[in-house]
Parts: C-alpha cells; structure tokens; sequence
C-alpha cells in the first residue's frame, strides 16, 4: 500500500497529459515487477485503441514490431470488458491473436481499465514479470489501485492542459486586440498612408514573432513592396513583382490566407514572388488586406522565431483578425489621400477658372478695344493721326504683355505632377481595373 501511494503521489505532482501517461507505465513496472508495460487509448468509438503506448521495448525492437495494436485478440477483451484481466499464459486464451513478427515472447499477462470522469479513457497493461513467474492477485490488487490514481492525474492534467491553453490563446487575443488598439489610434492620429504601413508591418511582425514581415500592395498589374519590418536586404521595400503568377497575386485572387510550405506554393515564392529577391522564407504565411469587399495588399509574415519555423493555426487566426483592422486603417489613410488630392486639384480648377477670368476681363478686352481703335483710324486713311494712333497702340501692347508675364510668374507647379495627384489617379486606376475583372 505505501508503494501504490508512493508512486501515486509521483504521478499525480505532473501536470502533463503526456508526462502522466508515461509515469503511469514506469510505475506499473515498479510496482508489479513486470518487464513489459502498455497503455492502450480508446479512440471515439471506444472500439478500437486510438494509440498504444509502450516502455520496455526498444526502438530496433519497435521497428521489427510494425504498426500498433488495434485492439484484437485479448487487448479487445478489456474493451469489451472493462474489468481486470490476469492470466498465466495469454496464448492459452481462446481469443488470443497472438503476436507480430520480431515481437519479444510473452506469456504472463495482467490488464486492468484506466477511467478518467467515468468513461474508459484506455486499459493498462503488463506482461512478463522480471522472475518469470506469474503475476498475483496482490499485483491486480496494486495495479487496479494505480489505474484509479492515473485516472484521477490523467483528468487533473487534461483540466490544467485545458486551462493553460486558454489562458494562453486568452493573452494571445489581448495581443491582438492590442495590436487592434494601436492601428485604431494610428488611424485616429495619423493619417499618412506610409507610417500607417510602416506601423501595420512592426505590429504584425511582433504578434506572431515573426523574423520578417513585408506588406505588399497591387499596382499597375505589380505587386509591390510597400512597408516591412524585420531582417529586410536594403533596398528591399519597393521591389516588383508580377501579380497573376505571384503568391501574392494568388491569395489577393481568392481573397484567402495561404501557407508558404503548403502545395506548389514554395515553388510560386522562389520563382515569381520575394524569393526572386533573395528574401529567404522556410514557413509563412500570406494574408489579404481586405476591407468592404475591397483588397487593399496583402501581409506576408515569414519563419516563426518562437517554436518555428512554421506558424499555428493560432497564429493564422490571429493574423487574418489584425488584417482586417490594418485593411481598415490603409482603407482611412487612402480616403483621406484622394480627399486630399480632391482637395488640390479643385483648388487648382477654382486658380484657372481666375485665371481666365482675368484673361477674358482684362487683357482680352483690352485687345479687343484696341483691335477696334486700329480699324477705325485705319478708316480714316490719316497718317498723321495713324502715327500716333499706332505709338498709344505698342504702349498698350507692351502693358498687356507685362501683364501676362506677371500673371504667367504667378502660377504654381503642374497639378498633374503632384504625388498626391498622381497616387490618387492610381487609386482610381486600380479601382477600375478591379471592376473590369469584377465584370
């Protein structure tokens, strides 16, 4: 009794669903003497065993063995009957199956059920005691009572694994509501679409630890390099890439998130994409920039620095929840950029509209008075007065001249030259082009 509560007190310190189950086999071969220890997990059905784990065989002997047992012969007794089973020999067993090829000769058997929350979560069992003799009633006594504690430990470490997954996948949402928080003061703080994707790149990186994150964007058939963070060659951001072979291209076409190692992906990346570049990837993972409908880029995080390099599917959903917030905060900056360039160039169509106000006012109508004034002398057919009528008229003339000069000094730069002209004809442009392939 003090050695089923001695090591009953060891299985029950772990709090590792896995850590148990092989404490619980160690300990069974302690208590019972046995050479050969196995635990049998039930599947969904609880008609066939989902794994078998074993202690006492090695890995050359494992390998001779095969595939694991589904739960025939005498191990299909315990799960048609969850109640201990001991035999002296388990060959003279009717429903024996016997054993595998290269399987180790095993007579003596005892098995016993494991129940976690009053269902059978799987069966215990032992064969072989080290002086080759039987197992005893003393030993089904001993192993039924460490089935009660391994069932009892397997529960506490599932409800623990349980709390510590939430309580992780809980401080990974704060992460990303955090994240969410910052892009939505950005928006509220910045409206210049560059910081905003130099912060959207940092604080993407940062959720999923990636080692680099680059946004990319679709213009004029392109996808380029917009903003990024991480290890980046220099000269990296606004790099080119064509946008219908691209991985990039692909996941902004079906406006879903792709994996890197995934399919023929690998091969698009190297090929048509940032690999081209030398931008070097093992694992990543390709989100759109969605918003209304509308693609606005897409993030591509690279090679997981924390337990990688292949990111969860956590961090998928995490990163696809913070796409949708920086869509959002891109979407603001845009509209505030054609507002802006709106703003400018009916600025400059209210200057023209004065400018040929003043034309048409002043130096126009001067002309023509002094078109009319030539006409009439030259009526007259005087010289005398054509003379000095001419004279007033090269005044006049080299008035209006300096006239326009001055008003000629006075215009701005060309409008169309603007940048925010220029990225606002774009904007209209791609929106175009969408509503093309829409069509």
């Amino acid at each position: 009794m003090l050695g089923v509560l001695d090591l009953a007190c060891g299985v029950l310190s772990d709090l590792d669903v896995e850590a148990v189950l092989e404490r619980v086999l160690e300990a069974a071969r302690r208590l019972t003497g046995a050479r050969y220890a196995a635990l049998g997990i039930l599947d969904r059905s609880r008609c066939e065993l989902e794994r078998f784990i074993t202690v006492g065989l090695d890995d050359v002997t494992r390998g001779e063995i095969g595939g694991s047992p589904r739960g025939r012969g005498v191990l299909g007794e315990l799960i048609a009957d969850p109640s201990p089973l001991r035999l002296a020999d388990v060959h003279a067993h009717p429903h024996s199956y016997g054993f595998p090829p290269g399987h180790p000769p095993m007579k003596a058997f005892l098995g016993v059920p494991v129940v976690v929350a009053g269902d059978v979560f799987g069966n215990l069992y032992l064969t072989e005691k080290c002086d080759e003799g039987e197992f005893t009633a003393e030993d089904e006594w001993a192993l039924v009572r460490l089935a009660e504690f391994a069932g009892v430990a397997i529960d506490h470490a599932r409800r623990y694994s349980g709390v510590d997954n939430q309580r992780t996948e809980l401080g990974r949402t704060v992460q990303a509501l955090d994240a969410t928080v910052q892009i939505a003061r950005a928006i509220g703080g910045e409206t210049d679409l560059a910081r905003i994707l130099e912060l959207v790149a940092k604080r993407g990186r940062a959720l999923v630890s990636a080692r680099s994150l680059v946004i990319e964007h679709e213009r004029g058939g392109e996808m380029v390099v917009a903003a990024g963070a991480g290890e980046l060659a220099p000269g990296f951001i606004g790099k080119r890439v064509d946008a219908c072979d691209s991985l990039a291209g692909a996941a902004l076409r079906t406006s879903k998130a792709l994996r890197l190692e995934e399919g023929p992906n690998r091969a698009r990346f190297e090929r048509y994409g940032l690999g081209r570049f030398g931008f070097p990837a093992n694992a990543g993972l390709v989100v759109p920039l969605t918003f209304r409908g509308q693609d606005y880029g897409v993030l591509i995080a690279v090679d997981r620095l924390k337990d990688g390099p292949a990111f969860t599917a956590d961090d998928q959903r995490l990163l696809e929840a913070f796409a949708a917030s920086a869509a959002t905060a891109i979407a603001t900056a845009r509209s505030v950029e054609l507002e802006r360039a709106s703003e400018r160039l009916a600025a400059a169509e209210q200057e023209r509209a004065r400018w040929a106000r003043e034309l048409h006012d002043e130096t126009l109508q001067n002309l023509a008075a002094l078109r009319i004034g030539l006409a009439r002398e030259l009526r007259k057919g005087s010289v005398d007065t054509l003379t000095e009528v001419v004279r007033d008229a090269v005044a006049q003339l080299e008035s209006e001249i300096a006239n326009l000069r001055s008003l000629i000094t006075e215009l701005p730069p060309i409008t169309l030259d603007d940048p925010g002209v220029q990225a606002a004809n774009e904007a209209l442009a791609e929106r175009a082009r969408r509503e093309r392939r829409q069509v």
